[in-house]
């Protein structure tokens, strides 16, 4: 296998508002942090117990900043897809200090927001540099809350509506 993989994806919920900031040469730079929460039994005492683990987020694509900005908010459920990194800088009392990041670069970054918005219920998403809105690969059936969630094929139909006599071979 040639080359390595650096992959972040991550489901979870923003812990603040997004933060835009600006470069010195003036391109945006969106932040801000999302909770993951891992469940579990206490096998010894049966107690249900939870860990929630806090994600720094950067977004250097303008796109999906800009997305970030507009309709993310402290609470809202995201998918996020992105690359690891770590960096060091300086604090203000001059100690040296490390920063692990999950960053989203122009053209190799995905957000989606998965709330619900409206009632209708569909996943806007973003991603990959290009635009706002376009179709997932998964669509979610129905109009109100939860409905089914099925891959849908290239000609919009679903795949299990295909009948085996349709099928040439």
């Amino acid at each position: 296998m040639a080359g390595s993989v650096n992959k972040v994806i991550l489901i979870g919920n923003l812990g603040r508002d997004p933060e835009t900031r600006r470069t010195g040469a003036g391109d945006p730079v969106v932040n801000f942090s999302i909770a993951t929460t891992e469940s579990w039994r206490d096998k010894a005492t049966g107690e249900r117990k939870d860990r929630t683990e806090w994600h720094n987020i950067v977004i250097f694509n303008e796109n999906l900043g800009r997305v970030a900005e507009q309709y993310c908010k402290k609470g809202s459920k995201v998918y996020i897809e992105g690359q690891l990194q770590t960096r060091e800088y300086t604090d203000r009392d001059g100690n040296q200090r490390k920063a692990t990041e999950v960053v989203l670069q122009r053209f190799r970054g995905e957000l989606a927001l998965l709330d619900s918005r409206g009632g209708g219920g569909a996943m806007e998403e973003a991603g990959d540099g290009g635009g706002f809105g376009r179709s997932s690969p998964m669509q979610r059936g129905g109009g109100g809350g939860g409905g089914d969630r099925r891959p849908a094929t290239a000609g919009g139909g679903r795949m299990n509506d295909v009948i085996d006599d349709d099928i040439p071979f």
